[in-house]
């Protein structure tokens, strides 16, 4: 995958100045004035985080259960399901399955925000009742912080950013088809990279820039990190190991049989959320810039807030992902509290102000025209090496 996209990175156009339109033809942002709107909304509430995350990782977990008992029936009794309310059950179960781990796993993402004081137990809660068991330990998105640097943002220091509006259309198709890999390389990093790791300290700075983060740009590589830091990685990456151990040789030791069916049942709810996140990932930004460092607005415009059907948005934006645009305005936002700082930055700022431009009206619309840039910009550069 990595091969494709930085192929298509080589082949991708020389920047152009039409994608500053936008910010030229508003007035400057004040972030003076939008702070000033919601500086009351910054504590994050503590019961919130935990019931939130405690009921979405335990329903989703039960639905999981009867899952992986609904496959292994149909196995025992020689074969897929053909009871339609059996499918039905099946279908129900793996689609809730999905939407609720795809909320636990974005806590993953708060976590990096939140204050280290007093959320200790809720990290140490995210990494043992979903962390672990879904191979996204907490260590994998500590550079997220990098995504919100603004000398980092959009450039070769940031790993969450690819200039997608300037590549071709099978990067973007490359990028939601890769779901289907990610659960097997998350399997090897734990089960075989770890313990190589920890048989061979050399190997570990390595692995540690390369193979140790959750990123959008694989040629990302991350910095070193703090011997505190290394020591949460590891005890994290112990976690992991047993969980994979068990995931594939468990069924061998306690049953005598290699073939699990449960692993379809593990696999087809990965691989729903890894898609969902990633057509998720594929509207947060416009994806317009190519690698220069860009000035806060500019950051601010590439980036997305879908207010819009809460209802719907919220299952494939939870926890306040929805609104990425303005979760790079104020980072440390509790996402409980951005809809209550949309709505008041929406009618406190000017109608010129370029917050507005950051409201899409659906993921479905950015998507396409993402879609679309893409498609022209593949044009213009086969249009461009045209002689004469």
């Amino acid at each position: 995958m990595s091969t494709i996209i930085e192929k298509s990175l080589r082949q991708a156009p020389a920047a152009s100045s039409d994608r500053k339109a936008s910010s030229e033809k508003t007035s400057a942002f004040s972030f003076s004035q939008a702070r000033t709107l919601i500086g009351d909304l910054n504590r994050p509430n503590a019961k919130i985080y935990w019931f939130d995350f405690l009921t979405s990782v335990s329903v989703a977990h039960l639905c999981a259960a009867a899952l992986i008992d609904g496959v292994r029936r149909a196995f025992d009794a020689g074969g897929l399901p053909n009871s339609p309310l059996a499918i039905a059950g099946g279908v129900f179960c793996c689609g809730i399955a999905v939407i609720l781990y795809m909320r636990a796993a974005m806590f993953i993402h708060e976590l990096v925000h939140l204050p280290k004081e007093g959320f200790g137990a809720f990290r140490i809660a995210y990494n043992a009742l979903f962390g672990c068991l879904f191979l996204v330990p907490s260590f994998l998105y500590y550079p997220h912080v990098d995504h919100h640097r603004r000398k980092h943002y959009g450039t070769k220091h940031d790993g969450e950013y690819l200039p997608l509006s300037h590549t071709s259309r099978w990067v973007i198709v490359g990028f939601i088809v890769q779901a289907l890999i990610i659960p097997f390389l998350a399997i090897a990093r734990f089960l075989i990279i770890s313990p190589l790791c920890w048989l061979f300290p050399g190997a570990r700075p390595y692995v540690h820039r390369h193979a140790s983060t959750m990123l959008v740009d694989p040629s990302y590589e991350r910095t070193d990190a703090s011997p505190r830091v290394m020591r949460m990685v590891i005890l994290q990456e112990a976690g992991c190991f047993v969980v994979t151990f068990l995931l594939v040789f468990g069924h061998r030791i306690f049953l005598g049989e290699w073939f699990d069916p449960a692993w379809i049942a593990i696999y087809a709810i990965s691989l729903g959320v890894l898609t969902l996140n990633g057509v998720r990932t594929l509207g947060a930004h416009r994806w317009t810039h190519e690698g220069e460092e860009m000035s806060f607005q500019d950051q601010l415009l590439d980036s997305v807030n879908y207010p819009h059907c809460p209802w719907i948005s919220e299952l494939w934006g939870p926890t306040g992902t929805r609104y990425h645009a303005l979760h790079h305005l104020f980072p440390r936002l509790p996402y409980h509290n951005l809809a209550k700082a949309h709505r008041r930055l929406v009618e406190g700022l000017p109608d010129d102000s370029p917050y507005h431009q950051t409201i899409a009206p659906s993921l479905t619309s950015e998507i396409i025209a993402l879609w679309n840039r893409a498609g022209r910009r593949v044009v213009d550069a086969v249009s461009a090496a045209k002689p004469g």
